[in-house]
């Protein structure tokens, strides 16, 4: 049959026309069983160690180096100036820190560095030294403006405080391990340079509440709080290394003292610079 120009094909064989696929009735797609409490991976445990990373970004250069690459052939002074040779000192958790400010707090116990001898961290310490430059700025600036208000005097900002707190926190838990350290190695007692940073960054803790007591306007309770924390920072340093200075010969109680000393001086400092007030 023709319309026009067209012809109709119903029921013509035509060469090369695709066969209509029969009906197979209905089909049932089955997906695979989802967990998800699977995930994390099981083999994930919290911290940054071993097999257990996290997802590598496309330009992340500071990852687990390929076989060959410059990285990985580095050794000796040029690994210090690599990110990777710092990522152990910085794999803890909450736990961990909260545990180590713990101990920090009961000095005499004297196990600190038995519990860190095997993962020293540099995390806490850094995180203590800055939140002490802080809430020290913060607490003069406080008691300052206080004290100027109540003998109505005219009170100014002082931005010197928080530079001045940064050099003495920072200056402090970075040059007194370095010079220690140089010490015991020179009297044949040599100690782990990360374990003495880590050391007495977590002896500065106790230093964050007495800080935050300063605020009471009693130069005597200023006194004793300043007194209090120098003694247990004093100790806490002291305690822990006495029994690796020891190794050093009949000279290590010199050593401790000068330790415990310097640790009051400290505290000395920080009383006549931040805990007193003058208008």
């Amino acid at each position: 049959m023709m319309s026009g120009n067209y012809t109709a094909i119903d029921n013509q064989k035509v060469p090369g026309s695709v066969p209509a696929v029969p009906d197979q009735g209905h089909v049932s797609v089955k997906f695979a069983d989802s967990d998800l409490q699977t995930f994390p991976p099981s083999e994930a445990q919290g911290k940054i160690t071993g097999a257990s990373r996290p997802p590598r970004d496309a330009d992340d250069t500071f990852s687990k180096p390929t076989s060959g690459s410059e990285e990985a052939q580095q050794s000796g002074w040029f690994r210090t100036f690599t990110i990777a040779a710092y990522k152990p000192y910085f794999d803890v958790d909450t736990v961990d820190v909260l545990e180590r400010i713990k101990d920090s707090l009961f000095p005499f116990r004297g196990t600190f560095n038995e519990k860190t001898a095997s993962s020293p961290d540099l995390y806490g310490p850094f995180w203590i030294c800055t939140t002490l430059i802080f809430v020290a700025a913060s607490i003069g600036t406080f008691v300052t403006y206080v004290a100027h208000k109540l003998k109505k005097e005219q009170w100014n900002y002082d931005i010197n405080l928080v530079t001045w707190s940064a050099g003495l926190f920072y200056g402090y838990v970075i040059i007194v391990p370095l010079c220690l350290y140089v010490i015991l190695k020179y009297f044949s007692a040599p100690a782990g340079l990360v374990q003495l940073f880590c050391l007495y960054g977590y002896s500065l803790f106790v230093f964050i509440p007495a800080l935050c007591m300063s605020v009471v306007p009693l130069d005597i309770f200023r006194w004793v709080i300043a007194g209090v924390a120098g003694f247990m920072s004093a100790s806490f340093v002291a305690l822990n290394l006495r029994a690796h200075i020891m190794s050093a010969g009949e000279r290590w109680f010199f050593i401790v003292a000068g330790i415990f000393i310097l640790q009051l001086a400290l505290a000395v400092v920080l009383k006549f610079y931040l805990f007193t007030v003058s208008v």
